[in-house]
């Protein structure tokens, strides 16, 4: 929110830092955990990332009506990795984004996402933040994927600056305790918590749990534990990116548990499901949400995970908004979005609003708006230039309630949003909605 008689980022306003120059920042020397869980040091970034004064500006066109751009942000995705399906999926919702955001545009100037690949892993995501702040000087990133690529990217280059970060997957219940770390994703505690539900809903008492080791995999673990009221057979780690995963599956079968949960990946997931096939192992699968996609399927045996129930993040898919959406979506790509489509696509027209309602092009302006324009006190909108109509010349951040394709947003205090999870169970080798559970 801004007071009424401070300029805002309008027509008629000249605005300063544009986040398209370089920003001289402080290096140190910081340590961090990959999703591998090494540690390794880094150069994190300090200063503000955009949030200084810089040398170029963003000026009124000779008419004075429309702003001359762009306005350049920043993306750190998993475009290569065991995340990569995800990131293939937020590139795409990203892009159509982007279409929306430019052809309206943002008080006639278009926006800018200069996309970097965290190769699925911390370190990688880290060097790829440092340059988009230390180099292109953007005052907003949007990631991670991973939820260790993303503390590990706040923790190294964003803590102790002025630049927003918005992940677009994360679902850590450990990113609750970064409350300067938002994401458009809502927390894995709730998926622990619907998944404890269900599994004892359907009759069983006694599990074995396999997590992978990360920020991820531990955080929903621990909620897992806390929820569940029956006995934990089997509960132990493993990496990522192993060759085989035979002494975990022969570790489940061990355990004697009928139910077995997996909280890891869908290559790792899908290296367990064949082994266990093959090894003639049987159970009912329930799992987290990044053990469900289209290559899960095609690279296990026809009917081996038929009755597996995944808890998943969902959109808003009543909404006439998502349905617009996933239309746009088919018909672009010839298939339909994930949650995690839509996810990338709101953090998009989040951080576009967040400046058009900015005071400036700043990291230290952006951070007052980007929480306000999807407060739920605001007049619903549900597209961007449904938002842009609605604040006129000069409307404020408090004057809109974006409401994103995956639903309501409202970050909370920590920086969660609502959000709402589906239940997905899988039926002659496809997935099947069953049910939904609000976050």
């Amino acid at each position: 929110m801004t007071s009424d008689d401070t300029p805002r980022l309008n027509r008629r306003t000249l605005l300063k830092g544009t986040g398209v120059a370089g920003v001289a920042l402080t290096a140190g020397c910081v340590s961090t955990t990959d999703d591998e869980g090494t540690s390794t040091p880094t150069d994190g970034g300090g200063g503000g990332g955009g949030g200084g004064d810089t040398d170029t500006e963003t000026e009124m066109d000779d008419g004075g009506d429309e702003m001359s751009g762009p306005y350049t942000i920043g993306m750190v995705n998993s475009l290569t990795g065991s995340l990569s399906a995800f990131g293939q999926r937020n590139e795409r919702g990203k892009e159509l984004a982007l279409a929306a955001v430019n052809e309206t545009t943002i008080n006639g100037a278009e926006l800018e996402i200069i996309s970097e690949d965290s190769e699925s892993q911390a370190q990688s995501g880290v060097s790829a933040a440092q340059k988009l702040v230390n180099q292109d000087g953007v005052p907003f990133v949007i990631g991670a994927v991973g939820s260790g690529v993303s503390l590990a990217i706040y923790e190294s280059v964003i803590q102790g600056t002025d630049v927003v970060q918005l992940s677009q997957n994360s679902t850590s219940p450990d990113l609750t305790n970064f409350p300067g770390l938002l994401r458009m994703s809502p927390t894995g505690s709730t998926q622990s918590t619907a998944l404890s539900n269900i599994i004892s809903e359907d009759g069983f008492d006694s599990v074995a749990l396999a997590w992978v080791n990360n920020d991820y995999g531990q955080g929903l673990a621990e909620t897992f534990r806390d929820q569940w009221g029956g006995e934990i057979a089997y509960d132990q780690p493993h990496d990522q990116g192993q060759s085989s995963y035979s002494s975990t599956v022969s570790g489940m079968a061990n355990s004697g548990a009928d139910a077995w949960v997996f909280i890891t990946y869908q290559p790792e997931f899908t290296s367990m499901a064949q082994e266990a096939f093959s090894n003639g192992y049987e159970a009912t699968y329930y799992g987290a949400d990044s053990v469900a996609g289209p290559d899960v399927l095609a690279n296990t045996p026809e009917g081996s995970l038929d009755g597996m129930k995944i808890v998943t993040p969902s959109a808003a898919i009543d909404q006439e908004n998502y349905q617009n959406f996933a239309s746009e979506f088919e018909s672009e790509y010839g298939e339909a979005p994930t949650s995690w489509s839509a996810f990338a696509y709101d953090c998009v027209v989040t951080a576009a609003l967040s400046i058009a309602t900015a005071d400036e092009f700043t990291g230290a302006a952006l951070q007052e708006t980007v929480r306000d324009v999807t407060r739920p006190d605001g007049e619903e909108v549900f597209t961007f230039a449904e938002a842009m109509e609605v604040l006129g010349e000069d409307g404020s951040a408090a004057d809109i309630n974006y409401e994103g394709v995956s639903g309501p947003i409202d970050f909370d205090e920590n920086g969660d949003p609502v959000g709402f999870l589906q239940i997905l169970t899988v039926e002659d080798h496809e997935y099947t909605q069953t049910g939904t559970i609000e976050g």
